[in-house]
């Protein structure tokens, strides 16, 4: 038997896994074209009937044919612009996540930093350690001020 590689090799997708994820994929692609919170679950409510006409099929060949008709009907009556959640891949927020620079700490004043007494103390002991260990790994910065 020859091996694939990692790249080439694909899961089994049982029955009811294919039949779950063609439902969602309709009920998502219904919701993109109603806005209405009522009409929307009127949709869900069709589509769920359409898929419970077909739930008691035992033939496996019948089963198969019905699932490539229903991926057909999707494919063809897909929404130009299907709504994404927007922390979903192609979503509006997805990987948008924005990481602050700490240094903007340093310009607050000290009556803001002195409601976070703490917090601003541990942070300047980690400047001091910070600094130390850099001057030990890559010499004296030069006598530059390290206050900020």
């Amino acid at each position: 038997m020859a091996h694939l590689a990692n790249y080439l090799k694909r899961d089994l997708i049982s029955h009811t896994r294919r039949v779950q994820n063609l439902y969602k994929r309709c009920v998502r692609n219904e919701e993109s074209f109603v806005k209405d919170k009522g009409d929307i679950q009127f949709t869900w409510a069709t589509v769920r009937a359409e898929f419970e006409k077909h739930r008691h099929v035992k033939d496996l060949r019948l089963a198969k044919l019905l699932i490539d008709d229903g991926e057909r009907r999707l494919f063809l009556h897909m929404h130009p612009k299907p709504k994404k959640f927007i922390f979903s891949p192609g979503g509006l927020m997805f990987e948008r996540e924005h990481i602050y620079s700490d240094c903007h700490l340093d310009l607050w004043h000290p009556l803001e930093k002195a409601q976070y007494p703490y917090y601003f103390e541990r942070r300047e002991q980690l400047k001091k350690e910070y600094i130390k260990n850099w001057e030990k790994n890559y010499g004296n910065s030069g006598g530059q001020d390290h206050s900020h």
